[in-house]
């Protein structure tokens, strides 16, 4: 009986024919265009597929045709990224932002009602607030740790429960590390699905990688990620991904093929060279995080620590949801300093490992304000519920030797010891 072997294994290997390639062991970066056909016959079958004028024949392979709708990097790309998830197809974009739009874009139309979770990532925010709104899109959100018959009964109060037609959560959420529960949104999706109008759940599954959570297993119709992060992990990339079933990736694939934004070849090369290494970076990351929120959890400059291995059963659902959903902690913790502001921005500039710029998931640390930088633009009244104050500083904790990364947090927060001595 052959061996099934691990995502991790195949990430060297998987879709990829070296002898279609000159022998090369890596996969080359396909930097073309266009695609020659070798009859015009063969180049109307590939358009016709394509387009989605008919279904691939039994044993059609799926042709070349322009960079534009496909290349051999992204379509390898796209093979290997399903393997974490077991998802059926993955669409490959040129940014988080690019999956993102381009997912509710597909999936919505003029007087549907979108219900997502809050906080979310800025962007992502803004573009459901600020320009979903422009095309009469209805969007309603719901908090953390608000119960399945709430948020049923937070819909049906809208007055338009008969226009939901998708669910959107990230979880966590940036940059709080709150939790919603995928299943319990999925049962939301199906309590208000009809025979004839399924409501589709969506996940952004950025904040845990592919390694550290599977939505779909737990009942998502679309993963999302910001493949900047940890799939390409080395900041060198901006990139984003889709997986679902082979029906609703087709619808995704098609408007990413009119609204333009593929990922280049350079882009999917890059990406594969990451994803050989992404299981170990993400080894690394998570068992230096759970060292550094040890440290923050008992300084003395440290208000609060938002990290999902400090919940406890005293934390009720957020606690239960961490022990179905989550397979590690996760790289990403944000504190409150003692003070605002002037005190977090003191912390930053003091920072000589860690680089103060905003993004996550990579090989080295880095630490950001969110209220000011990554979270400016969402509403200031929203960002106090939500705990996304100015004392906040968010940590995307690196591939470094943790007690280097601890130094140096140490040594930022004793400024704050320093300055309150002086005065």
């Amino acid at each position: 009986m052959k061996k099934k072997m691990k995502p991790e294994s195949l990430m060297m290997s998987y879709g990829y024919k070296p002898e279609l390639s000159e022998g090369s062991i890596k996969c080359p970066i396909f930097q073309t265009s266009t695609f020659v056909f070798k009859s015009a016959e063969e180049g109307k079958g590939f358009f016709e597929v394509a387009y989605g004028l008919r279904e691939k024949n039994k044993g059609e392979e799926t042709g070349l045709i322009y960079s534009r709708i496909n290349n051999p990097d992204i379509e390898i790309l796209e093979a290997r990224l399903t393997l974490w998830e077991e998802a059926e197809d993955c669409a490959v974009f040129e940014s988080g932002m690019a999956a993102i739009s381009t997912v509710l874009l597909e999936f919505l139309k003029p007087g549907d009602l979108l219900l997502f979770s809050s906080p979310l990532y800025g962007g992502s925010d803004h573009f459901i607030k600020k320009i979903l709104t422009k095309f009469n899109i209805h969007v309603l959100d719901f908090k953390v740790g608000q119960s399945k018959d709430e948020i049923i009964k937070l819909v049906n109060q809208s007055g338009l429960a008969d226009n939901l037609a998708m669910i959107y959560i990230e979880t966590p959420a940036n940059p709080t590390n709150h939790l919603i529960d995928i299943e319990g949104s999925k049962e939301i999706a199906q309590h208000f699905s009809k025979p004839d109008k399924e409501i589709y759940l969506a996940v952004d599954n950025t904040y845990l990688g592919p390694i550290w959570q599977h939505p779909m297993k737990l009942g998502a119709d679309l993963v999302l990620y910001s493949a900047t992060k940890y799939i390409g992990g080395h900041s060198d990339v901006i990139a984003g991904a889709c997986l679902g079933n082979k029906a609703l990736i087709k619808r995704v694939k098609g408007l990413r093929t009119f609204l333009g934004n593929m990922a280049s070849p350079n882009t999917g090369w890059l990406l594969l060279r990451s994803l050989e290494t992404l299981k170990v970076r993400m080894d690394a990351i998570a068992f230096n995080a759970d060292k550094v929120a040890a440290f923050l959890n008992k300084h003395q400059a440290v208000e609060k620590v938002y990290f999902l291995g400090n919940l406890t059963e005293k934390d009720g659902e957020q606690f239960h949801i961490r022990n179905r959903q989550c397979l590690t902690n996760g790289g990403m913790i944000s504190f409150d300093v003692k003070g605002g502001e002037k005190e977090a921005f003191k912390v930053l500039n003091a920072l000589k490992l860690i680089k103060l710029a905003v993004s996550l998931g990579s090989t080295e640390s880095l630490a950001e304000h969110p209220a000011t930088m990554t979270h400016s633009d969402v509403d200031l009244q929203l960002k106090q519920e939500l705990s996304i104050t100015e004392k906040m500083i968010r940590l995307s904790v690196g591939v470094e030797n943790y007690e280097d990364i601890i130094h140096d947090i140490s040594q930022a927060l004793d400024i704050l010891k320093t300055n309150k001595k002086r005065n």
